[in-house]
This record gives C-alpha cells, sequence and structure tokens, in this order.
C-alpha cells in the first residue's frame, strides 16, 4: 500500500498537471503556442502572444491546479492513511511533472513555475514569502521573469532545506519522510531550473526577452 499509494497519489496529480490552460487558450483563438514566441505553454507566453487576460488566467489555473490535485488525493487518502502529508506531496510533484512533460504533446509542456508556485501554496505555504518576495524583485529590477523564477526556485529548495534543518517541518512528516518530502521539493526546483536552460544561455548572451504587458505582434 505504501508504494502503491505514492504512484496513484502521483498519477493523480499527473492527470490534473497534463490539463495546459494556455494551450487549450491558444487552440480556442487558433493559436498553437508551440509554434509562437518562446514556444512555451506558460504563462509569460502566453500573456506576451494572447494578452494579459489569457496569461493571468493561464497563471492562476497552473497555480491552481496543483492546489486541487493535492486536496483530492487529501480527500482520497485522508481515511485511509496515517500521515497523508507525503501522499499530497508526491500528488504536486506529479502536477509539476505533467504540467511539464504532457504525454499527449509528446512530453514537451511548460516549466513548471506556476505549477511549483501551487506546489508550495497547497504544502509548505509558509515557505511563499521568500520565493515570492525574491521572484518579484528580481522581474522589478530586471524584467527579466526566467531570472526570477530560478532564483526562485533556488530560494525555495534552499529555504527547505534550511527550515528542515531548524525543526520547522518536524511533526509534518514522519521519520524518513521527512527526507522524501525534502527530496521531491529539491527535484521540483530542480527541474523547474533545468526547463530554463535555453532562458539561461540567452540571458549569458544578453539576448533574453524583457517582460511586458504588450502582446507580441504577429503576422
Amino acid at each position: 500500500m505504501v508504494v502503491l499509494g505514492r504512484i496513484l497519489a502521483l498519477l493523480i496529480g499527473y492527470c490534473f498537471g497534463m490539463i495546459l490552460m494556455g494551450y487549450l487558450i491558444g487552440k480556442s483563438k487558433n493559436i498553437d503556442l508551440t509554434k509562437v514566441g518562446s514556444g512555451n505553454v506558460g504563462s509569460t507566453n502566453t500573456m506576451r502572444t494572447l494578452g494579459v487576460p489569457a496569461g493571468l488566467a493561464t497563471l492562476a489555473w497552473d497555480c491552481l491546479k496543483c492546489v486541487v490535485a493535492v486536496f483530492f488525493v487529501w480527500l482520497i487518502f485522508g481515511r485511509f492513511v496515517e500521515n497523508v502529508n507525503i501522499y499530497m506531496v508526491y500528488a504536486g510533484l506529479g502536477c509539476v511533472l505533467g504540467h511539464d512533460f504532457p504525454c499527449y504533446m509528446h512530453f514537451k509542456g511548460g516549466k513548471g513555475v506556476a505549477s511549483t508556485l501551487g506546489f508550495i501554496i497547497a504544502l509548505f505555504p509558509m515557505g511563499l514569502p521568500i520565493p515570492a518576495c525574491v521572484f518579484i524583485a528580481i522581474v522589478a529590477l530586471t524584467r527579466y521573469v526566467s531570472l526570477g523564477s530560478i532564483i526562485g526556485e533556488l530560494s525555495f529548495a534552499i529555504e527547505m532545506l534550511i527550515g528542515a534543518k531548524m525543526g520547522l517541518l518536524d511533526g509534518k512528516f514522519e521519520g524518513a519522510q521527512l527526507k522524501e518530502a525534502l527530496v521531491i521539493c529539491c527535484l521540483v526546483s530542480a527541474l523547474s531550473i533545468a526547463l530554463h536552460h535555453a532562458n539561461i544561455g540567452r540571458l549569458i548572451n544578453g539576448k533574453e526577452n524583457k517582460f511586458s504587458f504588450h502582446p507580441e505582434t504577429r503576422a
């Protein structure tokens, strides 16, 4: 039941994660986001390509779907297992994986930033202020969403490791589950950073696009 439960929670999260709002909004307007702008189906490319309302709707859902997935797993497992928290963490991981690697899109989805935000809100809300402030400050100063995302993701992983060392997660996870949860948190952050590899290259070469509320003009 222990292993099977984790796999089931992961799959439930994955199914929610595969619902890509940006891609669906684009399709409703006969626009394939994978073929315009950065080619990403996340909120930034959606906003640049389809406008602010579409971008905000994508951001809201990409964040909310992780919260919904975690809540759904809590409803299913809460009455049957002693510590449901670790299963909820697997649901959050599954949602991020489903967003990043949807099977119906040849495993090419988003970069998981908004989904990671939902992961934090649903599972570690006390850890939200630091990465959120880091992201906002960097984007405000540089107008590079990718840079803010990368450093924000990194700050989340670091604060979770420090928080665990300080005992701030004691009581939430039992025994080895704490290490398991920390590994997943670091994996979620590392995955998003890795998926920004092209952005990192453009940042180094000074060719990265800066954030703008104005949609790109299409020929």
